[in-house]
């Protein structure tokens, strides 16, 4: 049976660094026979969760009525998770971070996802990689908390203009690794 990947990017810019590199991953994916299901987290209504704890109470994952439940839905159909994202002031950008809260939902809910692995790939302006360590640390956490064997992480430093990642080995990178995830 062919392996079923989630891809959850981040960017509310259609067609910037980190879509391209989500991309190239997803081309290299199915080249190789792989299923995707693909959440643009960026581009969808997700508001945060509230501490509510009435997870899958109501029938759905989250009690609210927003576009996490559809992603809660790819997150029980998906062998594994690959993230793409940029770092917005540090960290994840709101609508993405927003979707990683509310697999909370999850987790005190104590309801399993079929996920078992994930890799983070972050882009960004900065050079400088102490930056996005932080970001880092909260996937890593996320990790642990649900389960997921962590297959690490790739930053992609000094890409801030659409498409200037393009100008790197990334590109290849991320299509050869979508073969092989």
């Amino acid at each position: 049976m062919s392996k079923t990947i989630l891809v959850l990017t981040g960017s509310a810019r259609t067609g910037g660094n980190s879509d391209q590199l989500a991309d190239a991953f997803v081309r290299g994916a199915l080249a190789s026979g792989k299923n995707v299901l693909r959440f643009d987290a960026g581009r969808k209504e997700i508001g945060p969760c509230v501490g509510c704890e009435t997870c899958f109470s109501t029938g759905r994952p989250c009690s609210g009525s927003d576009d996490f439940n559809e992603f809660a839905q790819y997150l029980q159909q998906a062998d594994a998770i690959a993230i793409f994202t940029p770092i917005y002031w540090f960290t994840f950008p709101s609508k993405i971070k927003a979707a990683i809260d509310k697999m909370y939902s999850f987790y005190v809910s104590k309801t399993p996802t079929k996920v078992k692995e994930s890799i983070l790939i972050v882009c960004g302006g900065d050079t400088n990689q102490d930056i996005y360590q932080d970001m880092i640390g909260t996937y890593e956490q996320v990790c642990k908390a649900i389960g997921w064997d962590n297959k690490g992480h790739i930053i992609v430093p000094g890409v801030h203009e659409a498409g200037k990642v393009q100008a790197t080995p990334a590109i290849a990178g991320m299509e050869k690794i979508g073969t092989y995830y």
